[in-house]
């Protein structure tokens, strides 16, 4: 007993050094390490479906995708692996989708009733709680409303499953993984053929839009509207401009889909005029982070993809299951230019005046996210000899941990798979805890230098 303790007390006292000199760092090594454990579960004979052992590429791929909650896949997840790998992958979204820093402290909290200051720093910097006096409340939101949601739409969906003649337990387990898939942005489909014949079918597509839709929204967003339902105004800025962010793009992407789509027999084409509607509105939501996809986007017009590519690269809100740049650093960054354009001194939204430093964390994520989708993508291309279109779509979708695919992935050779499985893994744990991990210390300097204004432009 004593020689445990002392093991688990030199352990906390590695992790506590480790958070002081980089909690950036251990976020980074702790998503790896579950990466290696559910890579290591679907590497299992049992995880596939004929019995046989996965290549460790494609099954640390599966794992990749599931943990950073993206939805690429090198092999069918319907065919390929067993119910055992499903349950699988669905733990691993799960996972992913709450954040490895935030359930590491829900798990604290339950053992010990409380939560330590080390516990506190890493599940706010994963959840972006406004404060560590937040962090409670945040994660009885994070519980509450994403087993909730996810309850509601598997309610929802099984029994369209059981009218598909799927029996009792599979209508059960495809309704629980399309329902973890939809809410934690994961985009991965339990069945073999995916949501294609389901794209006039309401009754599925309606769902999983309003799980991916929820769940691009973030955890911060449903504290606050939760704590001031009955007065709006009073939200936070925060809430307001992702709430307002995800209306306008919403609506900007369902434009432009019909314009470039609904002439097109590959697509929606061969539709009625209320199943166009329908599923326009769908992927409008799904563009930007969900990944699920009611028509081959392989047939989709060049135009749609690089439609798609923005989209994606914006992705959703701030410490939500959503990838991308998130929209609240496009909205600072718009409203950068209003003050500049207009020749104001500060940024300013909603009686609210917005600080210099968030500008340039706006800056430092999207700079850092551009340098990252470009490099891949030369990467990409060099490894493949895939055109440009097709390769900067596949990226940007890993990247921006989104899943989309003009169709591509499974043909991929396995220098290109590491490619996007790099992708992947720095697009979920975000640019800016990359940029935080790699710098030494933070430098404050007693003496500044004298201003000068360089010509811009």
């Amino acid at each position: 007993m004593d020689t445990l303790r002392q093991v688990r007390a030199a352990v906390g006292d590695w992790i506590d050094q480790s958070v002081l000199r980089s909690p950036a760092r251990l976020a980074l090594g702790s998503f790896a390490l579950v990466i290696l454990l559910f890579t290591g579960l679907l590497s299992l004979p049992a995880a596939t479906a004929d019995g046989h052992r996965a290549p460790f590429i494609d099954a640390l791929f599966t794992a990749t995708s599931a943990v950073c909650v993206t939805g690429l896949t090198t092999v069918d997840t319907g065919t390929y692996w067993s119910p055992f790998g499903l349950a699988i992958i669905a733990t691993a979204i799960k996972v992913g989708g709450l954040g490895i820093m935030t359930l590491a402290s829900l798990a604290g909290l339950a053992i010990t009733r409380r939560l330590g200051l080390t516990q506190r720093l890493l599940a706010a910097g994963e959840a972006r709680a406004a404060g560590l006096g937040d962090l409670r409340s945040l994660l009885r939101t994070v519980v509450v409303v994403s087993f909730s949601v996810e309850i509601v739409i598997a309610l929802i969906l099984f029994p369209r499953f059981l009218t598909l003649d799927y029996g009792l337990g599979r209508s059960a387990g495809y309704a629980a993984f399309y329902a973890v898939s939809a809410f934690n942005n994961a985009g991965f489909t339990p069945d073999p053929i995916g949501l294609y014949p389901y794209a006039g079918d309401f009754w599925m597509l309606v769902p999983i839009a309003l799980g991916v839709f929820i769940g691009a929204l973030g955890y911060p967003v449903y504290l606050n509207m939760v704590r001031g339902w009955r007065r709006p105004r009073q939200w936070s800025l925060h809430t307001k401009l992702t709430l307002i962010m995800v209306s306008i793009l919403g609506f900007i992407s369902a434009a432009f889909l019909a314009v470039f789509e609904w002439s097109n027999p590959d697509t929606l084409g061969d539709h009625s005029t209320a199943q166009t509607i329908g599923n326009i509105f769908f992927q409008s939501i799904n563009q930007r982070s969900g990944g699920f996809a009611s028509f081959d986007i392989g047939k989709a017009r060049e135009q749609t993809w690089l439609l798609e590519d923005v989209l994606m690269f914006i992705g959703g809100g701030s410490g939500s299951t959503a990838g991308g740049i998130r929209v609240t650093t496009l909205a600072v960054l718009l409203l950068a230019i209003w003050a500049e354009a207009r020749g104001r001194r500060d940024i300013e939204a909603f009686g609210k005046r917005i600080g210099t430093e968030v500008l340039r964390g706006a800056v430092a994520i999207t700079l850092i996210s551009l340098s990252i989708v470009i490099v891949c993508t030369g990467v990409f291309m060099a490894q493949t000899n895939i055109p440009l279109d097709r390769s900067l779509y596949e990226v940007v979708s890993a990247y921006a941990t989104c899943g989309l695919s003009t169709g591509i992935t499974g043909s991929l050779p396995s220098d290109a798979k590491v490619t996007l499985i790099v992708a992947m893994y720095l697009g979920r744990v975000g640019s800016l805890t990359i940029a935080a991990a790699l710098a030494l210390n933070k430098q404050r300097r007693a003496i500044r230098y004298p201003s000068e204004r360089p010509l811009i432009g």
